[in-house]
């Protein structure tokens, strides 16, 4: 049995070519930016300067960015080399071996999957809250996860908009990635309005003392905030719909990492500057500042902006688990009828099935309590891609390599060595909830996908 058997990079790349190739780099930062600045933007600021920060949280974004660019860096030549579908499954698969690509692409179904059954859920009680200001109410039997003590049978609002949004996505990405353009313009137009009318109201004398927590705190909100730049992996699920990959995936990728971290510099150093830090350990920190300073039409336009955020970012995890999905069935790991192509060249049935699943967990389940499983998978994905940057340069059987890590060997080991310092943070829970996760996936590979392989054919 060869678990570490490795594809053709030649026979890999011509699996993607019915796909249609519409996205460009513009459509890609979009789609990344829609994935990374949700609602994060408008209570991280505030709940880590007053527990871990102070005004200093500004210089925390700063260090979470850095840190998430030297993995970004790893993805983007990853995705200019090899430009497949699925993302860090497919890395894996070409430069690990099967097995670790299996495992890479079972993290990556935990990370999209969960993440946005949580993100539905949020969406859901955003939108309710939104409905009151025009005296409308949702009944409760259908406004909430799944609690039959207390007479609610799920949460109707939270399975309609995954529906909805994996609607749009069967009309192909070209529509899509129109839609979701305009919407993270907008998105990113109303956080603009919030630092400008802000800077309005700065007193200088909050920023008085800049590290309260000293430097430590600084270093401990970075790890914090550091989950708030998550997503931008995602992009590089799209790499074999996109024009030009080799120029644009790296693009797409750091452009994306670039604008996040400007976004969330500048809402925090406004955010500190309106109000103390202090008094920023609240539920929605940014529309208390606006309050405090009798900005209330501001404080309804974020919610706005934070329905939208949710939006794009469904868009983006509910669109990368699908095409994750595709290419593990389109490697026979999954059922090879996951792979079929629909007229438009999409994967319809892989997304549909992922459609329903997220729905199930969003509209019936609490996923709370599992949200650091996403940062599990999302860390261990990013582990093996940056420590993979080694055996993809010794490989010689690349048609055009593209964009390069600088400072190799030095940045992906300093990367890989720094995401598994972060996954050492998280709890000894969340490791046995993981391995458990694992195990299952590994039973399926060694049962079915094993056997199914494309490799036995």
């Amino acid at each position: 049995m060869n678990i570490f058997r490795k594809e053709n990079i030649q026979a890999y790349l011509s699996k993607d070519k019915h796909l249609a190739k519409t996205m460009s780099a513009k459509d890609l930062m979009a789609l990344g930016i829609g994935a990374v600045i949700g609602t994060g933007i408008f209570i991280l600021p505030g709940t880590v300067a007053a527990k871990s920060a102070g005004p200093g949280v500004t210089l925390s974004f700063v260090l979470a960015a850095l840190v998430c660019m030297l993995s970004a860096m790893c993805y983007a030549e990853f995705a200019s080399a090899f430009p497949v579908a699925g993302s860090a499954y497919s890395y894996g698969n070409l430069v690990y071996g099967e097995i670790v690509g299996w495992i890479l692409g079972w993290s990556l179904v935990l990370e999209y999957m969960l993440a946005v059954s949580a993100v539905a859920s949020g969406w859901s009680a955003y939108f309710q809250s939104f409905l009151t200001a025009f005296n409308l109410k949702i009944p409760a039997a259908i406004a909430g996860p799944m609690n039959l003590s207390k007479g609610v049978y799920g949460d109707l609002i939270a399975i309609l908009a995954v529906f909805l949004i994996a609607l749009l996505l069967q009309h192909g990405m070209k529509t899509s990635a129109k839609i979701n353009n305009w919407a993270v313009l907008l998105k990113i137009a109303i956080i603009i309005a919030f630092i400008v009318i802000g800077s309005f109201f700065i007193k200088p004398a909050n920023y008085h003392p800049f590290m309260p927590y000293h430097f430590s705190g600084v270093v401990k909100g970075a790890a914090t905030v550091f989950f708030a730049f998550l997503g931008f992996d995602a992009v590089s699920s799209s790499a074999a719909e996109v024009k030009k990959p080799q120029k644009n995936m790296p693009i797409g990728i750091i452009g994306t990492l670039l604008v996040a971290a400007v976004l969330y510099f500048a809402v925090s150093l406004v955010l500190t500057g309106m109000v103390n830090y202090k008094h920023l350990d609240v539920a929605n920190p940014v529309a208390y500042a606006l309050s405090v300073v009798h900005q209330g039409w501001a404080a309804e336009l974020l919610s706005l902006g934070a329905l939208i955020g949710m939006a794009t970012m469904m868009l983006t995890m509910i669109y990368s688990s699908s095409r994750l999905i595709y290419a593990m069935a389109r490697d026979g790991l999954l059922p090879k009828g996951l792979a079929k192509l629909s007229s438009n060249q999409t994967p319809s049935r892989a997304l549909w099935l992922v459609t329903i699943i997220i729905a199930i967990g969003g509209g019936f389940f609490s996923v709370d309590q599992l949200t650091n499983l996403v940062n599990f998978g999302t860390l261990l994905a990013f582990t093996l891609v940056s420590f993979g940057i080694i055996p993809l340069r010794k490989r010689q059987d690349l048609p055009a390599h593209g964009f390069q890590v600088p400072g190799y060997p030095v940045v992906p080991i300093l990367s890989g060595l720094i995401c598994i310092g972060m996954m050492l943070q998280l709890s000894k829970l969340m490791w046995i909830v993981a391995g458990i996760w694992f195990g299952f996936g590994l039973l399926i590979y060694f049962v079915y996908g094993y056997w199914h392989s494309r490799f036995n054919k």
